[in-house]
C-alpha cells in the first residue's frame, strides 16, 4: 500500500485545487493551522525563562558572572531531545493517552509539567539556593524540549503537505511572540510589580507565575485540537523497553532505506549552512564596523524581528503556491544573495539606512528559507509510527551546520576581512544547491508530492 493510499495519510481538501492568492491566505484560517499557531506560542514561551530572562534575574540579584555563564548548560536538553523522542512515538501517557489520544495526551502532559516547573523555578532564590534554581531551569528546559518533540510530531501529522509551510510560518511567528512574552514581557511585568509595591524578593516569582499562566494558551489549543488520524495500535502485553528500542531502530532504518537517503541527509545539513555561517557573526560585524549597542538593539533586534515575522508568512505563501522543489530553489538563492548584502554593508560602513536595509533583507529572506526548509523536513517525516523520532533527528542534523560547521566563521573572517568573508559565506550555499539539483533530477520531490498530496 502506498503512503497516499494509507488511511492515515492527509488528503488534500477540495480547496487546495485553487492556488490563488486568496486561497493561500485562507489556509491560515483553517482550524488545524490555527491550532498549530497557538502551539507555536506555547513552544516559544519557555526558552527565555531558562535563558535570557533568568540571566537578567540572576544579574539583578548580584550572582557572580561565572555562575551565570555556567547556567547556559541548562539548555542541553534542546540539543539532545532526539534521544528520548522514541518514547513519544512508542508510548501513551497513562490516562491522558486513553482520553485524548497519544499526541494530545503527550501535549497536555508536557504542558502541565512545564507550568509546574516554571512556577517552582520562579519561587527559588538565586543567591541562597543556586542549585535549586539550576534544577528548576533544567526541568523547564526538559519539559520544553519534550513539548517541542510532541508539537513537531502533531504538526507534521495534522497538516497536509500544502499546509505545512503555512503552519510553520504561523508557528514561527507565534514562537517569536512567545519568546517576546517570556523575555521582554516578563521583565516589564516584574518592573511594573515593583512600581506597585510588591516586595523585591517576590516580584520575579510573580513574573514567572504569570508566564506559567501563559502556558494555558497551548493547553487550550491541545484540548481543542483533534487527534491526528491513524494512530498506531499498541499491544499492551508487549515489552515496553522492546517497543522503545524497536521504535528508535525502526525510525532510523526506515529513513536509510529510502532512495538517495545519504544525499537527503547531506542536504539537510548543508541547505541552511550559508545562512548560519554568516549569521553567527552578525552581531560582532555590526559592532566591529562602528555601530553602537543602541543601533544593534534597535535595528538588528527590533527591525529584524518585524522583517522575520513578515518573511515567515511570505515563505508560507511561496510554499503554498509553488512546488516544494521550486520553493527550495527560491529560498536557497535568496539566502545566498542576502549574504552579499552584508559585503555591501561592509563597504558602506557606518550608515544607519544601509544597516536597516541589510537587516530587513537578511531577516526577511532567512525567515523565508526557514519556513520552506522546515516544510521540506516535515514532508520527509511521512511514517506515522516514527514522526517524532525522525523529525527530532533531522532537526538535530540540521543544527550541525549552525553549530559545528559555522564555528569556523571567526577564523575565516579574521583572515579575509568582512567584505570578502560574506562573499565566502554566499559561496557556502553552492554545495546545498548542487545536492538540491541532484535530488530533483532523481525524482525525489515527485515522490514526496505523490505521498503527501499535490
Amino acid at each position: 500500500m502506498t503512503d497516499a493510499a494509507r488511511p492515515d495519510a492527509r488528503q488534500p481538501d477540495a480547496r487546495d485545487e485553487d492556488d490563488g492568492f486568496l486561497a493561500s491566505l485562507a489556509v491560515y484560517l483553517r482550524p488545524r493551522v490555527l491550532i498549530v499557531i497557538l502551539l507555536g506560542f506555547s513552544s516559544g514561551l519557555p526558552l527565555a525563562l531558562s535563558g535570557a530572562t533568568l540571566t537578567i534575574w540572576m544579574a539583578e540579584a548580584k550572582v557572580n558572572l561565572t555562575t551565570i555563564g555556567l547556567f547556559a548548560l541548562v539548555g542541553v536538553p534542546y540539543n539532545f531531545k532526539f534521544v528520548w523522542a522514541p518514547l513519544v512515538d512508542a508510548l501513551d501517557v497513562p490516562l491522558l493517552g486513553r482520553w485524548l489520544g497519544r499526541r494530545r495526551g503527550w501535549l497536555v502532559f508536557t504542558q502541565l509539567l512545564l507550568a509546574v516547573a516554571i512556577v517552582w523555578l520562579g519561587f527559588q532564590d538565586p543567591v541562597l539556593s543556586p542549585w535549586h534554581v539550576a534544577l528548576g531551569a533544567f526541568l523547564v528546559a526538559c519539559a520544553s524540549a519534550t513539548q517541542d518533540i510532541v508539537v513537531d510530531a502533531f504538526r507534521v501529522e495534522s497538516l497536509d503537505t500544502r499546509e505545512q509551510a503555512a503552519g510553520m510560518a504561523g508557528y514561527v511567528a507565534a514562537y517569536r511572540v512567545g519568546m517576546l512574552a517570556s523575555g521582554a514581557g516578563v521583565v516589564l511585568l516584574v518592573a511594573w510589580f515593583e512600581v506597585l509595591g510588591v516586595p523585591r524578593a517576590d516580584v520575579w516569582g510573580w513574573g514567572y507565575l504569570a508566564a506559567a499562566l501563559m502556558v494555558g494558551v497551548g493547553l487550550f489549543a491541545s484540548l481543542m485540537a483533534k487527534e491526528p488520524a491513524g494512530e498506531p495500535v499498541i499491544k499492551h502485553e508487549e515489552n515496553v523497553f522492546k517497543r522503545i528500542g524497536e521504535t528508535a531502530v525502526g525510525a532510523f532504518g526506515e529513513f536509510l532505506s529510502r532512495p538517495s537517503a545519504i544525499a537527503i541527509l547531506l542536504f539537510v545539513v548543508l541547505f541552511k549552512f550559508c545562512d548560519a555561517f554568516a549569521g553567527v557573526l552578525t552581531g560582532a560585524f555590526v559592532i566591529d564596523i562602528g555601530f553602537d549597542k543602541a543601533a544593534y538593539a534597535g535595528i538588528v533586534k527590533g527591525v529584524g524581528f518585524a522583517a522575520a515575522l513578515i518573511g515567515g508568512f511570505a515563505g508560507g505563501l511561496i510554499a503554498r503556491a509553488l512546488p516544494l522543489s521550486t520553493s527550495l530553489w527560491i529560498a536557497g538563492i535568496l539566502q545566498m544573495a542576502s549574504n552579499l548584502v552584508f559585503s555591501w554593508q561592509a563597504w558602506m560602513g557606518v550608515d544607519l539606512g544601509a544597516l536597516t536595509l541589510t537587516i530587513i533583507i537578511e531577516n526577511f529572506t532567512g525567515a523565508i528559507g526557514t519556513v520552506i526548509f522546515v516544510a521540506y523536513i516535515s514532508a520527509l517525516c511521512g511514517d506515522r509510527a516514527h514522526t517524532a523520532t525522525q523529525y527530532a533527528l533531522l532537526t538535530a542534523l540540521a543544527a550541525v551546520g549552525r553549530t559545528f560547521l559555522a564555528s569556523s566563521a571567526g577564523f575565516v573572517a579574521q583572515e579575509t576581512g568582512w567584505m570578502l568573508f560574506f562573499a565566502v559565506t554566499a559561496l557556502a550555499a553552492l554545495p546545498g544547491l548542487a545536492i538540491l539539483a541532484y535530488l530533483q533530477a532523481r525524482g525525489h520531490f515527485r515522490q514526496l508530492e505523490a505521498q503527501g498530496g499535490p
